[in-house]
């Protein structure tokens, strides 16, 4: 059903994380990237087989999982985990879509450097805001 590749062995890969690092927002707007960097990743995945990214249900992120032989291995894949897993994926979606209409692109053809650029411009707008 699904072409499952590890998605478990690197949330992300050393030079994203790098990239977040040094982007110019809060810890709280650096943990809201990395989440929304590897969700695509995982979304991706999804819908690759299935659906379009804004199409995918908590079913088949679900069924991604449990097909997934790392996940298998490294997590107790209870339907608890499996529910919280599913709404931290799809939870990206807002911010995603928000990156790809600020980049004038698809959600499946972002950029890291795009979903940076969107959250530091998110992060200057809140802080503007409060000011």
């Amino acid at each position: 059903m699904f072409d499952v590749q590890s998605s478990f062995s690197q949330m992300l890969l050393p030079e994203e994380s790098a990239q977040v690092d040094g982007a110019l927002m809060s810890s709280r707007d650096k943990f809201s990237a990395r989440v929304a960097i590897y969700s695509l990743r995982v979304l991706r995945q999804v819908a690759a087989a299935d659906a379009a990214i804004a199409q995918v249900t908590p079913e088949q992120i679900t069924d991604w999982l449990a097909q997934d032989p790392a996940a298998q291995e490294s997590l107790d894949l209870d339907e608890s985990f499996q529910s919280f897993y599913s709404r931290l994926i799809l939870a990206s979606v807002r911010p995603l879509t928000a990156a790809a209409e600020m980049a004038e692109t698809t959600v499946a053809a972002l950029t890291v450097d795009q979903i940076i650029a969107w959250f530091e411009a998110e992060a200057r707008r809140k802080q503007q805001a409060g000011a």
